[in-house]
């Protein structure tokens, strides 16, 4: 785990004596909520629990457990995540654990958790647990599940198996069925304080670790993700743009970000409005100190109407993100809507 979770780790421990059968972990992306998932299923699992709460990582279970192979465990997510290192969706590295293999297809992977992913389940729950104890189920992100997915993991949560603990992950609740949200008892992961954050990053050896920190919003991991990365070329080209736009500006820069992450584009996006609303208001600057000029300058000429209809346009435009018909048309169209209430 990390040093910010030890209050909730805790808290989870006072959970253990009547268990619910589905806990949905929530909170903002890059907190670390997989790692989090990950540790407590070891512990539900492990048949020699420390007096903290933690698996002891030598009984027999814990070995299988750590050698990604417990017959009890069962791990689901999207395939576009499986051939990367285990993360909770822009989250960062967590402990490796078993999961369904990908059928062979030309095709990119899914972004979703299919309904067949989820029919897969039933013969696990089906059948006697090897150890005689739970049978844990880790899913995430949950708003990743398609609608006919939903249903059929909703008719399982509705009669949950005997000895089945679902443990879920989200970073949105309100993309989630009100009818999956009603079913799990809901357990907040909070983003860590900011000085806790930051000396996390620098201890991992991040350079510039508060910029980085900043840029992804205080989450932790996203910053220690972003910084192995060691590049903000399409980060740039978006601030640059946001803080000069114009019509054929925003032709070129949505050339040029076409390839980009369209959901972190919208996040940037997203912060640098915050960051000019919180400037016209207050003069503070949370996100992008690197470009305090270019955004007291932009709030001094923008009216506090145009600044909240650019920030609906990027809140509404955040939920169609991951679907898009043309990637190239979706920044060209988002670049162009900021433009016409920000030039």
């Amino acid at each position: 785990m990390y040093p910010w979770q030890g209050a909730a780790w805790t808290r989870l421990q006072q959970m253990r004596e009547r268990l619910p059968h589905a806990i949905l972990f929530h909170g903002p992306a890059g907190v670390g909520k997989a790692d989090f998932m990950e540790t407590f299923a070891q512990a539900l699992l492990c048949e020699n629990v420390r007096p903290d709460g933690h698996a002891c990582s030598s009984c027999a279970s814990c070995g299988w457990f750590l050698q990604n192979n417990h017959p009890d465990y069962r791990r689901v997510r999207p395939e576009a995540l499986e051939d990367e290192p285990a993360a909770d969706a822009e989250e960062g590295a967590e402990p490796a654990a078993p999961a369904t293999a990908k059928a062979k297809s030309s095709k990119a992977p899914s972004k979703e958790i299919k309904i067949e992913q989820i029919r897969a389940l039933a013969d696990f729950m089906n059948i006697s647990t090897h150890r005689q104890g739970l049978r844990v189920v880790v899913l995430y992100p949950a708003e990743s599940l398609n609608m006919p997915a939903s249903n059929a993991l909703l008719k399982t949560l509705e009669e949950p198996p005997p000895g089945t603990v679902f443990l879920l992950a989200s970073n949105s609740l309100d993309r989630l069925l009100p009818t999956i949200l009603s079913r799990c008892r809901k357990f907040a992961l909070s983003m860590p304080a900011h000085d806790e954050a930051l000396a996390w990053l620098k201890e991992q050896g991040v350079q510039d670790a508060d910029s980085w920190l900043r840029e992804q919003g205080g989450a932790p991991l996203a910053a220690l993700l972003q910084a192995e990365a060691g590049s903000r070329e399409d980060m740039e080209a978006l601030l640059h743009f946001l803080a000069n736009p114009a019509v054929d500006g925003a032709l070129r820069t949505a050339e040029k970000l076409s390839k980009a992450s369209l959901s972190a584009l919208v996040a940037w996006q997203q912060r640098w409005l915050y960051d000019v609303f919180s400037v016209k208001l207050s003069g503070r600057v949370r996100y992008y100190p690197r470009y305090r000029n270019q955004l007291a300058a932009l709030a001094g000429r923008v009216s506090a109407g145009s600044l909240n209809r650019a920030i609906k346009a990027a809140n509404e435009r955040r939920a169609v993100a991951d679907h898009p018909l043309s990637a190239k048309l979706f920044v060209e169209d988002m670049l162009l809507e900021y433009t016409s209430c920000c030039a």
